[in-house]
């Protein structure tokens, strides 16, 4: 993890770009966190991530919901599995 300022990141931004390829950048406004500058690769990494725990979550949701239960020939036959 890096940390640079926003005004010092302007001033050397391939290189910060380049950085981001292993590791996240920090941009600093006054000394506080503004933003995380990360590689498009490890952006669709946490995506996918994030979309996997919201499946999760579903599932979890559903599973705990209190509903009738269908038996898999009844779900086979609707389907026309049989």
């Amino acid at each position: 993890m890096s940390t640079i300022s926003v005004s010092d990141a302007r001033g050397k931004l391939p290189e910060v770009i380049e950085t981001s390829h292993t590791e996240a950048v920090f941009l600093e406004r006054h000394g506080k966190p503004a933003a995380v500058l990360i590689s498009p690769e490890q952006y669709d990494r946490l995506m996918d991530a994030l979309e996997d725990v919201g499946d999760v979550h579903a599932f979890d949701e559903a599973m705990a919901d209190e509903g009738p239960n269908i038996p898999w020939d009844q779900v086979k036959a609707d389907l026309g599995w049989e």
